[in-house]
């Protein structure tokens, strides 16, 4: 059992930066993969970002390429989203999902803890 709790989130301009963190407990967090989704008013969860177990490998969505980071700390149980140069489009709920396996996808359905979300608010 893992939970997830986001934390970050908040109402930057445009062109600004924000770092989201996602806070694990539960036993065994370095042996699981992380991800980032978010879902916008009106729009279907997509996905942004993952992280392998170790930090080896990571994949991103063509959107935020180049704009966004994921990291994790495994001493802290945490996972991190830096966030730069943000957009108006990138506004959306930020959710943190693990994948009880050492390495990751894309797929939502493949992620087995979600966090509850944390609102980014990007003004133009």
């Amino acid at each position: 059992q893992l939970q997830l709790v986001e934390s970050g989130g908040g109402l930057v301009q445009t062109g600004g930066s924000l770092i989201l963190s996602c806070a694990a407990s539960g036993r065994a967090f370095s042996t699981y993969a992380m991800a980032w989704y978010r879902q916008a008013p009106g729009k279907e969860r997509e996905f942004v970002a993952a992280i392998s177990w170790n930090g080896g490998r990571t994949r991103y969505a063509d959107s935020v390429q180049g704009r966004f980071a994921i990291s994790r700390d495994n001493a802290k149980n945490t996972a991190y989203l830096q966030m730069n140069s943000l957009k108006p489009e990138d506004t959306a709920v930020y959710y943190c999902a693990a994948r009880q396996n050492f390495y990751s996808t894309v797929l939502p359905n493949d992620y087995d803890y979600w966090g509850q979300g944390t609102q980014v608010t990007v003004s133009s």
